[in-house]
């Protein structure tokens, strides 16, 4: 690497890089390991028996199977949206945009964020698709690109936006009729977090920063770069193929029919107008889930056509349903153990009212490491960060935002979500987690900075 004529930011990316793609593990056996870690923990700080603890775990396996389909249909309708041919061509013209590694870094992340920022699922498929496809379009063109440092680009949204938009799962589940905290906190209406002052000067100021940084840190000298022809070369002989509609039965006639499609879908944009407009209801899981449904309807039509975007689009899930149980499992045992408030009563102990969003992300980002899922880790440390905030006086508003910002933070740390994007990407998780991680530590100043003086 000495040879390289790179930067001091490049420099540090590469290393990082280097080093994880020795020692990290399949996304898969990084919820094993924790899964054990938590064990431990239960036993050794939270004084529980390993009987117990085994009973907490499987007591938690499946207490969050709604969730759970919430956020694989949240993935899969923004799969089947970023595939739709429009989507396609726009993002292949995009891919042609970039005349270096760098421009090609920033462009990606750019789109990535906003993206994320309407719907993490949508987010994370089209960061996915433009990463691909900008590895692609670069080899075509003869244009160096580092495809990590792409594909990291991709997955910036998960770690640095989405639990400050429109499909944030703390601000939305505190915005549901009924969530748990209610009794509590009462319900958050999302002006007083999703579209706060303090969340949307937030939003900006780190699309701002993603850009910049992923900029900086991808490989300018062509020798360091590693194109998508190292990693997959399988992925540059793909071609898109309109798919031609025979009409030879009824059977046919009625798969393919836009009368149908289109009824279908104005039902559905029917109710979402009268959801937002009569009933003046806000977002939450639901809507967004059922919005993203028939907006994705609307653009298809062709029911059969969508079905089978639907069949494209739940491969991507699997890594989230076979891992999702143990994830809760996980999440089982830090929460019945006790242990999920002892981590966050550690550092909420020491929180002042200046102090307490910096701690709170800091809070959200550890235990999210044991339970990635924005609204699981909620379930776990929402009633604790809640009862802090009211104590020293902070808004339960700000508190939300604080809490999201640590959740997605460690995304950049842990797996579980990158795996539909290493997926589509055709790359391993150790490939590309170097610069996410070293994103993730240039974050860490960003975070500490915008949370304290941004005003609420």
């Amino acid at each position: 690497m000495e040879e390289y004529r790179i930067s001091t930011l490049e420099r540090i990316g590469y290393r990082i890089s280097a080093s994880v793609e020795k020692w990290m593990p399949d996304p898969f056996l990084f919820a094993v390991i924790l899964t054990f870690i938590s064990y431990i923990m239960g036993i050794v700080i939270a004084k529980q028996s390993p009987v117990d603890m085994v009973l907490y775990w499987y007591k938690g396996f499946w207490t969050l199977l709604t969730f759970a389909m919430q956020m694989v249909l949240i993935l899969v309708t923004g799969y089947a949206l970023a595939y739709h041919p429009a989507v396609h061509k726009m993002l292949v013209k995009l891919a042609s945009l970039p005349k270096n590694g760098k421009q090609a870094a920033a462009l990606v992340a750019f789109f990535a964020m906003i993206f994320s920022w309407i719907n993490w699922g949508l987010g994370l498929i089209v960061g996915a698709l433009l990463a691909r496809e900008v590895g692609r379009q670069a080899y075509f063109r003869g244009i160096p690109v580092h495809y990590p440092a792409i594909v990291t680009a991709g997955y910036t949204g998960l770690g640095m936006i989405w639990h400050w938009g429109l499909s944030a799962s703390a601000p939305l589940l505190s915005a549901t009729e009924g969530h748990f905290l209610q009794d509590l906190i009462g319900i958050i209406p999302t002006s007083e977090t999703i579209f706060s002052g303090y969340s949307l000067a937030l939003s900006l100021l780190s699309i701002v920063f993603v850009v910049g940084v992923m900029y900086a840190i991808s490989p300018s000298d062509p020798k360091a770069c590693r194109g998508i022809e190292q990693y997959a070369p399988h992925l540059l002989e793909e071609e898109r193929k309109e798919e031609k509609v025979e009409f030879k039965t009824l059977a046919d006639k009625i798969e393919n029919s836009v009368i149908i499609g289109i009824l279908l879908a104005l039902m559905g944009i029917f109710y979402i107008f009268h959801h937002f407009g009569v009933q003046k209801k806000g977002l939450d899981l639901n809507i967004v889930n059922f919005t993203f449904l028939f907006v994705g309807l609307l653009l298809y039509l062709r029911p059969i056509r969508y079905l089978k975007a639907f069949y494209s689009a739940v491969p991507s899930a699997a890594g989230i349903v076979l891992q999702f149980p143990f994830y809760a499992g996980i999440m089982g045992m830090i929460k019945f153990s006790g242990l999920g408030k002892i981590m966050a009563n550690w550092l909420i102990g020491i929180s002042t009212p200046t102090t307490f969003p910096v701690v709170a992300w800091l809070v959200a980002g550890l235990v999210n490491l044991f339970v990635p899922s924005g609204g699981g880790e909620w379930a776990v440390i929402g009633e604790t960060i809640s009862r802090a905030a009211m104590e020293l006086g902070v808004p339960i508003g700000k508190a939300i935002i604080a809490y999201g910002a640590g959740d997605q933070w460690t995304n950049l740390f842990q797996p579980f979500w990158a795996i539909p994007l290493l997926g589509i990407c055709a790359v391993r998780a150790r490939d590309v987690f170097g610069y996410c991680i070293t994103l993730m530590l240039f974050a860490a100043v960003f975070y500490a900075l915008a949370l304290t003086f941004i005003p609420y």
